[in-house]
């Protein structure tokens, strides 16, 4: 996989959204994270800038979820349930995209995964984002 391409299609599992964003550093900034929502929605995904992403279709079926200080925004199909997008709680400026959405993409694609550490926020804590450990898939033979 090609870690520079940045521009990307995405959609839901519906088609119902669709959508174009510009990574903000290609694949580079693939992450996961422990706190409780993405520990249970399990998504990889990558970062785009504010005003990065254009959704093109379904903007009206997008539904939103906040939790905890209702800093961030986490963006779902209203018809197929497949989260797309969230607005990030520690730098508002950037959007984690779910990588599974993106066209020719899979989480799968990547070998090793950063997870950070969403638990002790580092808005709760005051300290540096840290990382608590790495996701790792080797395809079977």
């Amino acid at each position: 996989m090609d870690a520079d391409t940045r521009l990307r299609t995405g959609q839901c599992h519906c088609g119902a959204v669709r959508f174009d964003v510009v990574l903000a550093d290609g694949f580079r900034t693939i992450r996961r994270c422990t706190c409780s929502y993405c520990r249970m929605r399990g998504a990889v995904v990558a970062m785009a800038e504010a005003g990065g992403i254009r959704i093109r279709q379904g903007a009206d079926l997008l539904s939103s979820y906040r939790f905890h200080t209702g800093t961030a925004q986490h963006f779902f199909c209203s018809r197929c349930g497949i989260y797309t997008h969230h607005q990030r709680r520690s730098d508002s400026t950037l959007y984690a995209v779910n990588v599974a959405c993106l066209e020719g993409v899979s989480p799968f694609d990547f070998p090793a995964v950063p997870v950070m550490d969403g638990v002790n926020h580092t808005n709760d804590t005051g300290q540096p984002t840290r990382r608590a450990g790495t996701l790792h898939f080797t395809p079977a033979d």
